[in-house]
């Protein structure tokens, strides 16, 4: 993405919508390594006072474009980013993450009719694809069928991939600027990954770990604890 840790709010930044804000954490530490704040204020998660909270906040946050949380929401607002930029003739790009449990809500279908029918080709949808949420298995909660068909007869290009590589993930990103119509890619992922008694687990969907526990995980990570 074209950003800037140094300018948070640059207008030619291109622009990042975290659907599923429950994610944060992960978003958090990506933008402590990208300079935007330091590695250390990571520790501070979900503390009284800190500006890393449980769902992200723009308003508090830098590097963050939009409050979410209520899942959703997130392509209708990546498609309003989206069209402020055509309208403004920028060259910068939206990004939007949404979890296939939130595929559920209705208004994210709302929201995909209007992404293809204005051919909002300055947006890029990715969808998790753990096939986890918190209840349980998605398909055993209400989503049936392929996610990448239901985009595509939204009138949307379809990439699927192997969520845990970048090569592939590069190779998708390059794909969409190709496109004619909006790309959505459907990332295969593996909840937990990398860590045994978490992988395909929808316990450890909003569990956190005992100290124990933490210590089994980086250990099989290959890290050590601070």
């Amino acid at each position: 993405m074209k950003i800037d840790p140094e300018k948070p709010l640059w207008s030619e930044r291109d622009r990042f919508v975290l659907s599923k804000g429950h994610a944060a954490p992960a978003l958090y530490a990506v933008l402590a390594e990208r300079g935007f704040f330091p590695t250390e204020e990571l520790l501070s998660l979900r503390r009284f006072g800190s500006r890393l909270q449980g769902h992200p906040d723009c308003r508090k946050t830098p590097g963050i474009d939009a409050s979410t949380g209520s899942l959703g929401q997130g392509l209708s607002i990546a498609n309003g980013l989206a069209l402020a930029a055509r309208l403004d003739g920028a060259k910068w790009h939206t990004y939007v993450l949404m979890g296939d449990g939130e595929l559920e809500e209705g208004q994210i279908w709302e929201a995909a009719m209007t992404t293809a029918r204005y051919r909002l080709t300055n947006l890029t949808a990715i969808v998790d694809h753990n096939k986890l949420q918190i209840d349980g298995e998605i398909s055993a909660v209400k989503l049936q069928g392929s996610i990448a068909q239901r985009f595509g007869a939204f009138g949307w290009h379809t990439v699927e991939i192997d969520g845990h590589n970048y090569r592939e993930l590069a190779a998708a990103f390059d794909e969409a600027e190709t496109q004619s119509v909006p790309t959505v890619i459907i990332a295969h992922t593996i909840k937990g990954k990398g860590v045994s008694f978490m992988e395909n687990q929808a316990l450890w969907h909003g569990t956190p770990p005992k100290p124990q526990q933490v210590q089994a995980a980086l250990s099989e990570l290959g890290r050590e604890s601070k």
